[in-house]
């Protein structure tokens, strides 16, 4: 898709059929352009314009979002730039989300990032599996942070700080989830779809995996 030079948020969504609020709108305009004026200087995202924040970061922040109760306290664990734990609280303000990130010079941009937008999010430096023995959540994200069998051994000691990891996968999940099953990490869990979407530009499709205790 050739996109002209001055493309704007409002254009994008329009292609994508996405209705927002104004005040949600200006928000998600506002993150783009602080995240890509830090992206000069770190690699915190390869989704540098509007169709590819739009198709790639909202669509999938939107699919976990409609995934998530009314007020749970959510864990972006390897937020990076902030997707999607930031998006997810522009969507949904009753949510109480926290972003966690080990890389100590990403941790300190998106704090910056979220000081500057006026959002109430905690930022941590940790690796998330260092963070739950002192921190509950509801429900962890991951997206683009590890393979599956890698995520659940992080988290396999953990499971008291938190009842469900939601998981964004691409096609390579029926893999990712075999390989559990033959390490074993996946006898005291149980794992669900719970949503599929198109991956802009491929004939795959993105998939939304809830893993909790059975």
């Amino acid at each position: 898709m050739s996109l002209p030079a001055d493309d704007t948020l409002d254009t994008a969504l329009s292609r994508h059929g996405i209705e927002l609020a104004t005040e949600q709108i200006s928000a998600l305009d506002r993150y783009c352009r602080l995240l890509w004026d830090w992206n000069e200087k770190l690699n915190l995202t390869r989704h540098t314009d509007y169709e590819k924040f739009v198709s790639r970061d909202l669509v999938d922040s939107q699919v976990i979002a409609r995934n998530l109760e009314t007020g749970e306290r959510v864990l972006d664990v390897g937020t990076g730039g902030g997707v999607p734990g930031v998006v997810l609280a522009v969507l949904r303000e009753d949510l109480k989300v926290a972003l966690c990130e080990s890389v100590a010079k990403k941790a300190r941009a998106v704090e910056q990032i979220v000081r500057e937008l006026g959002m109430p999010l905690a930022v941590f430096h940790r690796r998330a599996e260092d963070l739950l023995p002192e921190k509950t959540f509801d429900t962890l994200v991951a997206r683009a942070v590890a393979p599956l069998p890698k995520l659940l051994t992080w988290f396999e000691p953990h499971w008291g700080s938190f009842d469900r990891l939601l998981a964004i996968k691409g096609p390579q999940w029926v893999a990712e989830r075999q390989d559990a099953r033959d390490r074993n990490l996946l006898g005291s869990l149980q794992l669900r779809k719970l949503d599929t979407w198109p991956l802009p530009g491929t004939e795959s499709e993105s998939v939304l995996l809830e893993i909790r205790p059975k």
